[in-house]
């Protein structure tokens, strides 16, 4: 029996990687998934994905906090040793993440030390301890937004750290193509999640106006997104590589 492809997916207890960890089960991938605090709903992630015939785990971690990632990394070995009888993993999805709205004119330095550590620093860290422990000819899969291509007011700082993720991933395409490791970058629209507390999801006026500007009339739901990522950790994908794909339904063209 062959050994399925093993992904890593951040954040995927909820929204936007649960969904994405449930696509790349349905792909025939098994599922590492972090959560930061809900490990309830990060163990029924893991059962669900555990029904579709694949193996999961899930483990705890702050991606904000660069310094417990050697510790995060040293369960991630004996989980890949326990529960999937090997010693690396092929890809790796950079998710977690979370949006504070606050104007540029009124953004404060905490806010947007939270932003940096969580969705560049963190990512750009994580992403090079993970190098030790991927096989060669997986890939890395990070999370953009829409609003790096259009502008919503209340976001400068989160999309200035999706902006930095997009630079990233070209650099990170162009060192790791040695290793026969690809890297792209998906930019979701707008998506009915909790995020931001889930005013794209739960105010219809937001959600009206966004579905009136976007080519296909409706605002995104979740499982719009993670099959494109699961996509990318399939050979189907095997010669995309340092990519926006920008998943929005056609929102503000």
């Amino acid at each position: 029996m062959t050994q399925s492809k093993i992904a890593l997916v951040t954040g995927g207890s909820r929204g936007l990687g649960k969904n994405m960890a449930h696509n790349l089960a349905k792909k025939g991938l098994d599922v590492i998934l972090t959560y930061n605090s809900k490990k309830e709903e990060a163990e029924a992630v893991v059962k669900e994905i555990e029904n579709l015939g694949q193996k999961a785990v899930a483990i705890q971690l702050n991606a904000a906090d660069t310094k417990g990632f050697d510790t995060f990394f040293q369960v991630v070995t004996s989980a890949l040793k326990n529960t999937f009888n090997t010693d690396k993993f092929d890809f790796l999805i950079n998710n977690a993440g979370f949006g504070h709205y606050a104007y540029f004119a009124t953004t404060t330095e905490e806010q947007f030390d939270e932003l940096v550590n969580v969705h560049f620093k963190g990512t750009f860290f994580l992403a090079q301890k993970a190098l030790n422990f991927m096989n060669n000819g997986g890939g890395i899969v990070n999370i953009s937004s829409g609003l790096t291509r259009f502008a919503y007011s209340g976001y400068a700082a989160y999309s200035s750290m999706k902006g930095a993720m997009e630079t990233l991933t070209i650099y990170q395409a162009k060192e790791l193509g040695e290793r026969g490791i690809r890297v792209n970058i998906v930019a979701p629209g707008a998506i009915e999640t909790d995020f931001g507390g889930g005013a794209v999801r739960d105010n219809e006026q937001v959600n009206k106006h966004i579905a009136s500007i976007t080519a296909l009339g409706r605002v995104g739901l979740p499982d719009d997104i993670g099959g494109v990522v699961a996509f990318l950790c399939t050979d189907d994908a095997k010669w995309v590589n340092a990519q926006r794909i920008e998943v929005s339904g056609g929102q503000a063209i």
